[in-house]
């Protein structure tokens, strides 16, 4: 279905970003995220890079993070790429990002990953990727961590119940797949 058809319009800027998520062999996880930014007209930017001026359909960024977490999400290893930027001194942002290292992704770990990392030593477009890094982590890891929990005597509450429509602990999803979780809404409690 999609959108409407738009207005009649010029498209002016594209931004394409790929995530992918791998089982290394080594039991740990790869989480890769690519981000490209193209314009459809020649911009000027950094006298000094690129001869001061970015082709139309040249990449304005072109960047990339991998994250190598286990399956409780704490970060074993960082790594960051800026192939393309648009001033010289943006690729000097990617090395910081290894500081990184010893988080764990879950509530919360966006906020400190700021504080690790001030703005003085970021890049605004990696640092953006990391919740598409984290949410790229969660639907990569989620069989595997579902396999382990189904494995433990008392099962704990999964995390990621109650944080959208779908997996409300009140919903026909949770009630089928969870049901040890399900909790009817005070209306259902009310009518039995």
């Amino acid at each position: 279905m999609g959108l409407p058809a738009a207005a009649t319009r010029e498209k002016k800027h594209r931004r394409r970003i790929d995530c992918e998520g791998f089982l290394r062999s080594d039991g740990l996880w790869d989480i890769d995220v690519h981000m490209v930014d193209t314009r459809s007209y020649d911009c000027t930017y950094d006298e000094f890079h690129r001869d001061g001026l970015i082709m139309a359909g040249e990449p304005v960024h072109d960047m990339w993070l991998r994250f190598t977490i286990d399956l409780d999400f704490l970060i074993h290893d960082v790594q960051a790429a800026s192939d393309h930027t648009p001033f010289s001194i943006c690729p000097a942002a990617a090395g910081p990002m290894r500081d990184l290292v010893g988080l764990r992704i879950g509530p919360g770990w966006l906020k400190q990953a700021r504080e690790r990392i001030g703005t003085d030593r970021s890049c605004t477009h990696l640092m953006d990727l990391l919740g598409q890094l984290a949410a790229t982590a969660y639907q990569t890891l989620h069989a595997a961590i579902e396999e382990r929990e189904a494995r433990q005597p008392g099962r704990a509450r999964p995390p990621i119940l109650d944080t959208c429509l779908a997996l409300s602990s009140s919903g026909d999803v949770v009630k089928n797949l969870w049901p040890e979780f399900y909790q009817p809404k005070r209306s259902e409690e009310h009518e039995s």
